[in-house]
């Protein structure tokens, strides 16, 4: 019998980190361009770590890279223009919570028979629309010491 890989919906290290960087960047949000030293001491990451997950926030086009004197990184868009997935997207590349429903996955010969793939869709479908609807704007409008807000 062949093992299935278990697939659980767990957000990564690399995820949470990239979403506290796009949340530090976001909070100092301006014309300036931010050290990355200077975002690794106030998420207390290792800038090494952070250096490995610009890569993926720079192919998603969320980061502006400025090498040199004055260097360092901001947001590309404004923070209310950059959801909470986009940033987990980039980080964790699907976030679908099984693997028959992975952009890349070939479909499974259950799937026309399967009673479980709409429970499965639906569930893809609740947590990418959750994540959709959260910008790094909302996520700092909502900080522990600002005014309350439900979604």
């Amino acid at each position: 019998e062949k093992r299935k890989e278990v697939v659980r919906m767990k957000i990564s290290t690399k995820g949470r980190y990239a979403l506290r960087m796009m949340l530090d960047l976001a909070e100092q949000y301006s014309n300036d361009y931010i050290a990355l030293k200077d975002i690794a001491e106030r998420q207390d990451i290792s800038k090494k770590y952070l250096e490995q997950i610009i890569p993926y926030l720079n192919r998603g086009r969320l980061l502006i890279t400025n090498r040199g004197h004055q260097g360092g990184y901001k947001l590309a868009k404004h923070p209310s223009e950059i959801t909470v997935y986009d940033v987990l997207e980039c980080a964790e590349g699907d976030l679908a919570p099984v693997s028959c429903l992975q952009n890349e996955s070939e479909p499974c010969e259950r799937s026309a028979e399967c009673l479980t793939l709409p429970i499965w869709r639906g569930l893809d479908e609740v947590v990418k629309n959750y994540l959709k609807g959260i910008t790094l704007q909302d996520a700092l409008n909502n900080r522990p010491d600002a005014p309350e807000y439900s979604i």
